[in-house]
């Protein structure tokens, strides 16, 4: 990203500094360390002050799905209340389609978080004696639409997370995983441009957390919004990313596609996220390719550049016979295609 015309989402220089007299606390150390994030990070930490987010600078573009990830206190949370200005930041800037919502006034932050900004927590924080209906239609209700025009517009977003049916039932009657398909209904229900999510089904089950994940995936598909998500998985992010953002200590340490960080990690504290990452199933083709001066021949297995290495090596074993296979006294028993081998190894893509 290297345009606001491109960008939804702008960070610049951002800090978040909690203690007494931050700001200031914050401009003295950055002037006597000439601008150096570390050194004045280390004053302030010096002084008794806690820098939960250290010169944060990056874009999300529109429509693009970025994830923003590290261990509990790595800063991720606290920096996503920044850029959606439920935390004010220590410095920096912020930029919404543009605009610099850190100078904005409470009534403008309001107006954005009404008609821009939609929000999804891990506790959905629904309304015990409403209906899925009424929660979802309940920001609209907000804005003053009348009624059977909010619950028309509630019903396409049910629909859209697959709670069709369930619209008046009441929280306490939903699973896990249906209440948390409200939140995100309800969210969804103003239709806003940019999507902040923290880490909204860390407190699922495994399984339940796989469905909504390609439900999520299904539903972007559709909406293409610009999205921040935040999670401490790995292996959530690899799935959902366009681009991920790696925090540690309050730093974002690297900013990368998920081939980027699992191929090419700039230390050895993102190496460490990635160790157990089955490599061939995230690293496309497209990472590894070499020059363009092949020629095609009639062993061409159709590779593509969006391919992951794992159905790429599928593809190209199909090329081989099959092979004996024998057992512990040496006797053929039976024979496996190599293609076999490679497919069962992979795991199902999305």
């Amino acid at each position: 990203m290297s345009s606001n015309d491109t960008s939804a989402i702008t960070c610049r220089n951002l800090w978040q500094v909690f203690g007494t007299d931050a700001q200031t606390a914050l401009s003295g150390a950055l002037s006597r360390s000439g601008n150096d994030p570390q050194s004045a990070a280390r004053e302030l930490r010096e002084g008794g002050l806690i820098p939960a987010v250290q010169d944060a600078s990056f874009e999300v573009g529109r429509g693009e799905l970025f994830v923003i990830m590290g261990l509990s206190g790595s800063g991720k949370s606290t920096l996503v209340r920044c850029i959606s200005q439920l935390l004010p930041g220590t410095g920096g800037e912020i930029l919404i389609d543009g605009e610099n919502v850190v100078t904005a006034s409470k009534k403008r932050l309001t107006e954005l978080r009404r008609s821009k900004l939609g929000m999804v927590f891990q506790h959905f924080g629904l309304f015990p004696h409403m209906t899925v209906a009424e929660n979802v239609a309940y920001p609209l209700r907000v804005k003053g639409f009348r009624k059977a025009e909010r619950l028309a517009r509630a019903q396409e977003v049910i629909s859209l997370v697959g709670l069709e049916g369930r619209e008046h039932s009441f929280p306490r009657q939903l699973s896990g995983g249906q209440r948390q398909r409200v939140g995100i209904a309800r969210s969804l229900a103003v239709n806003p441009d940019i999507w902040f999510l923290d880490e909204p089904f860390s407190a699922l089950d495994p399984l339940i957390r796989r469905q909504l994940q390609d439900e999520f995936l299904n539903i972007q598909a559709t909406l293409k919004k610009s999205i921040v998500f935040i999670t401490h998985d790995i292996t959530e992010a690899l799935k959902l990313a366009d681009r991920i953002a790696i925090m540690r200590d309050g730093k974002i340490v690297q900013i990368g596609t998920p081939t980027e960080i699992v191929l090419h990690p700039v230390d050895d504290y993102v190496r460490e996220f990635s160790k157990d990452v089955a490599k061939g199933q995230h690293a496309r083709v497209a990472s590894i390719m070499g020059d363009s001066d092949a020629r095609v021949g009639a062993d061409d297995p159709q590779l593509t550049t969006s391919m992951t290495l794992d159905v790429a090596l599928a593809h190209c074993m199909e090329l081989y016979e099959p092979v004996p296979v024998r057992d512990s006294a040496g006797a053929v028993v039976g024979t496996v295609n190599p293609s076999d081998l490679a497919a069962a190894l992979q795991v199902e893509e999305t």
